[in-house]
């Protein structure tokens, strides 16, 4: 059973940059580098939205439009982690936010889809302030 556990959260000013981490655990026979990953987000009052994805080997990458240009989403398949570099933060970007995995065998595609995700970390608050 695949564990994720996100960490980097917190408050920051308009403007300012957070990176968050997502650390896998619980690979027992297969290896991170099986999986896609993906991030999503979910304010209050909204439903959970997706953010960014990385293919298994992490040459393939994709973000939603409200993030395209701001946020960066990398992998370290040594240390079995995910980040989200997270750039000219916004109020709107505040959330509680998810890393996500699915294993995805050979083949090496984004996964964008919400329901697509097999496990689901326990979230980190963000909080950007104006």
């Amino acid at each position: 059973q695949v564990q994720l556990v996100e960490s980097g959260g917190g408050l920051v000013q308009a403007g300012g940059s957070l990176r968050l981490s997502c650390a896998a655990s619980g690979l027992t026979f297969i290896t991170f580098s099986w999986y896609a990953m993906g991030w999503f987000r979910q304010a209050p009052g909204k439903e959970r939205e997706f953010v960014a994805a990385i293919s298994r080997s992490g040459s393939s990458t994709d973000y939603a439009d409200s993030v395209k240009g701001r946020f960066t989403i990398s992998r370290d398949n040594a240390k079995n982690t995910v980040y989200l570099q997270m750039n000219s933060l916004k109020p709107e970007d505040t959330a509680i936010y998810y890393c996500a995995a699915v294993g995805r065998g050979t083949t090496n595609v984004v996964v964008t889809t919400e329901k697509t995700y097999s496990y689901w970390g326990q979230g980190t608050q963000v909080t950007v302030s104006s």
